[in-house]
């Protein structure tokens, strides 16, 4: 399938069929099982996929409306007995219903698309139960991690990778060249004890972004604490002067961009102590350290989080003349200099300062906003090597500099 075929969408505006117009579909029917939205979704993409469907449901003639005109819709024994691959998409719970298609299953690929609710909330896979229930039936795990969304929008508007596991290659085979088909990337995952860190996948929570969110986190309190104490508690010691005012805007304000370099910095450390550490051992295939090598794994996280802190640095700098107190302390300031009679309060290198120091820091914003933008993968893919270890590793040492 074309990669133009693969971006347009196949959402429709009162067809369950989309926009697409599929080949004329040859071969063996692929069969699935099931009604709900996912097995809706995964019939129409392989329907415009030009693949035969066949759909088994209990109820075919009440669910009949919600599938592609082009998919036949009959009664689970009906379409199990005409396709040899069919896709499962039911939950574990009710994999028992199928216990009376055993003998027409014998033989057959069944293609296990379930998740769980919790992680291991099973002893077994839901993969390795279905395979129990049916020992004549070769079980491969995939398409778990692809959402309906995507099978509807196109591979282009979510993960393009199929995870696939199985005990049989020959079955793996077949299901991957089906995923092909369809426009993803099938990912060989092993035998079929993969499957169960296959089905965790989608139920982990940002699981790469733990220990960045936790390092930011720790550094934003260490310098807030410490721009608290210079900027309020410190006042209020020494002078009985309450500014208390400066805690929301102005302390935040000062404590960011501390927190955005530090964090930029320890992206490209990890990789200055890697090379020290090949240097010293005189090769390159001896394994870092283990926290070593966990830090080299999260410095794209690392390095988003210092883009945003940086990008909250910027935004709440543009609010500073907007506070209720900075127009206080404006009218204050020229009610002071009525007073005393000065006709002008122009300093020529305060003036030059600020200008520069405003300059190179939208510089430096941008410059960063690039490193982040092309650490994203869709962006990074469309680089060759030397473009990407250009903006990488020569526009960070700009950044650092302005910043």
């Amino acid at each position: 399938m074309s990669g133009g075929d693969m971006a347009k969408p196949l959402l429709g505006h009162g067809s369950t069929e989309g926009d697409c117009s599929p080949p004329a579909p040859a071969g063996r029917p692929v069969g699935v099982l099931g009604s709900g939205d996912f097995a809706r979704s995964l019939a129409l993409r392989l329907v415009c996929s030009g693949l035969k469907v066949v759909v088994g449901s209990r109820n075919p003639k009440r669910k009949a409306s919600l599938f592609p005109a082009a998919a036949e819709v009959t009664f689970q024994a009906e379409a199990v007995k005409k396709a040899d691959v069919i896709f499962v998409a039911i939950f574990r719970e009710h994999y028992s219903t199928l216990c009376d298609l055993a003998d027409v299953l014998v033989g057959k690929i069944l293609v296990d698309v379930s998740n769980n609710t919790e992680i291991n909330h099973h002893k077994e896979s839901n993969a390795e139960y279905l395979a129990s229930l049916f020992p004549a039936c070769t079980v491969v795990k995939g398409f778990n991690v692809v959402s309906a969304w995507t099978l509807q929008s196109g591979a282009r508007d979510g993960n393009k990778q199929v995870l696939i596991c199985s005990n049989n290659q020959e079955a793996k085979r077949t299901v991957a060249e089906i995923a092909q088909v369809m426009g993803f990337t099938p990912v060989d995952m092993g035998c079929m004890s993969s499957a169960r860190e296959i089905e965790n996948i989608p139920l982990r929570l940002l699981p790469a972004w733990k220990i960045p969110i936790f390092l930011a986190l720790g550094l934003f309190l260490c310098f807030f604490t410490y721009n608290l104490i210079r900027q309020v508690i410190h006042p209020y010691i020494k002078e009985q002067k309450i500014k208390l005012y400066k805690i929301p805007i102005e302390v935040v304000n000062t404590t960011l961009p501390c927190v955005s370099y530090v964090m930029l910095s320890l992206v490209y450390l990890p990789g200055v102590l890697a090379a020290c550490s090949q240097l010293y051992y005189g090769t390159k295939y001896r394994r870092f350290p283990d926290w070593l090598d966990q830090w080299l794994q999260h410095r794209k996280q690392i390095g988003l989080l210092s883009f945003f802190c940086a990008a909250l640095h910027a935004v709440y700098s543009l609010c500073l003349p907007m506070r209720r107190s900075h127009r206080y302390l404006l009218i204050e300031t020229a009610v002071k200099q009525a007073v005393e009679k000065k006709m002008t309060v122009w300093v020529e290198e305060e003036v030059w300062r600020m200008e520069i120091y405003i300059s190179v820091g939208i510089i430096a914003l941008g410059l960063l906003s690039l490193l982040a933008i092309t650490s994203l993968p869709s962006i990074a893919n469309s680089l060759n090597w030397r473009e990407f270890s250009f903006i990488q590793g020569q526009q960070h040492l700009g950044t650092e500099g302005k910043e």
